[in-house]
């Protein structure tokens, strides 16, 4: 295989700022303050693994315990995490979500299924296999 030309280099480049810069102004319209990323990131994990325990995000998202503890201190000032101690062990905490952050989780996932739905409408079924199938190779071909 050959190395990506600088010409590709850049058009993908472009594309991939102008998505991002859509992505980041289509949460920015939302009514309440939006979360950081990392913030989002745990939501969604926790959302879907209710009752996990911090360092089940943190290995998740491969970022280090205190980075993690920052982000859940940033969601329960928020009121969208709660942290509870497990009875059998006094020093586990499991997290879960309050009924704000469910709903800020749930109106996310909406979001990021009309941003999905808006890129895959403007190809033809077709382009939109061969897509799903390059990205899915990109993010997860470890070799």
């Amino acid at each position: 295989m050959t190395d990506p030309t600088e010409d590709q280099l850049a058009t993908l480049g472009n594309a991939f700022e102008t998505f991002t810069r859509r992505y980041k102004l289509a949460d920015a319209r939302r009514a309440e303050r939006p979360l950081a990323e990392l913030d989002k990131a745990v939501l969604l994990y926790i959302a879907e693994h209710a009752g996990c325990g911090p360092t089940d995000v943190a290995r998740f998202l491969g970022v280090p315990q205190t980075t993690l503890s920052s982000a859940t201190d940033r969601l329960v000032r928020r009121g969208f995490l709660k942290r509870e101690r497990i009875e059998v062990d006094r020093r586990a905490v499991a997290l879960t979500l309050t009924k704000d952050g469910e709903a800020y989780a749930k109106a996310q996932v909406e979001a990021y299924r009309q941003i999905y739905m808006l890129m895959l409408s403007r190809l033809s079924p077709d382009e939109r296999d061969r897509f799903i199938a390059m990205i899915t190779k990109i993010v997860y071909n470890d070799s």
